[in-house]
C-alpha cells in the first residue's frame, strides 16, 4: 500500500497537480473541475482565489461557503482531491453537501478514494464538525461505496440523489 498525505491547497502548488487536474472530467459526478482546460498560468491564479476562500469566514458574496481543497497524494505523486466546506447553507443540503472528492482516472479502484474520505473526515474534525453530509449522483456506485466504507449512513434518497452522513469520530 503507498504512503498517502493529504496537502491543504496553496498558491505554491505547481505543474504535478495541473497535470493531474488535466487528466480529470470538468464535470463528472457532480464533482467540478474548474481547472480542466485551464493554462497554466490560469491555473496558478486559480489557487490563490481557492486558497483565499479557504481562509474566509462566513458567507462570501451573501450566498458562498468557504471551503478548502486538498489534494491526496499517493507515494509523492497527486492522485486525487476533495473540497471541504466549512458549513452548510439550506441549498448545499440539497445538493453539494460538506464534501466532494475525486481520484484521477488512471488510480481508481485502488482504495485511494476510501484513503482520501477518510483523511478528509480528519480535517472536518480539525475544523469542529461532528457530522458530514456527501451528497451522491445514485448511480455513483464507487463514491457510495466509499462513503459507507468510511462510516456513512444513508439517509435519504431521491431519484438524483443519495444522502449519506458520517459521524466523525
Amino acid at each position: 500500500m503507498p504512503v498517502f498525505q493529504l496537502k491543504k491547497i496553496s498558491a505554491e502548488d505547481g505543474r504535478d497537480i495541473y497535470d493531474m487536474l488535466q487528466t480529470m472530467p470538468k464535470d463528472e459526478n457532480g464533482l467540478i473541475n474548474n481547472v480542466n482546460g485551464l493554462s497554466y498560468e490560469e491555473f496558478k491564479a486559480w489557487l490563490t482565489v481557492k486558497q483565499k476562500e479557504s481562509e474566509q469566514t462566513g458567507l462570501v458574496d451573501g450566498w458562498k461557503v468557504p471551503s478548502t481543497t486538498y489534494w491526496l497524494y499517493a507515494d509523492d505523486i497527486p492522485v486525487g482531491f476533495g473540497n471541504l466546506r466549512h458549513f452548510l447553507t439550506e441549498a448545499l443540503s440539497k445538493a453539494g453537501g460538506h464534501i466532494g472528492y475525486g481520484i484521477a482516472p488512471q488510480y481508481r479502484g485502488k482504495g485511494y478514494g476510501k484513503e482520501l474520505l477518510r483523511l478528509l473526515l480528519i480535517e472536518a474534525k480539525k475544523m469542529g464538525l461532528e457530522k458530514v453530509l456527501i451528497t451522491i449522483h445514485t448511480d455513483n456506485i464507487a463514491s457510495q461505496k466509499v462513503a459507507l466504507a468510511n462510516g456513512g449512513l444513508i439517509t435519504e434518497k431521491t431519484d438524483e440523489r443519495i444522502y449519506i452522513w458520517i459521524q466523525i469520530r
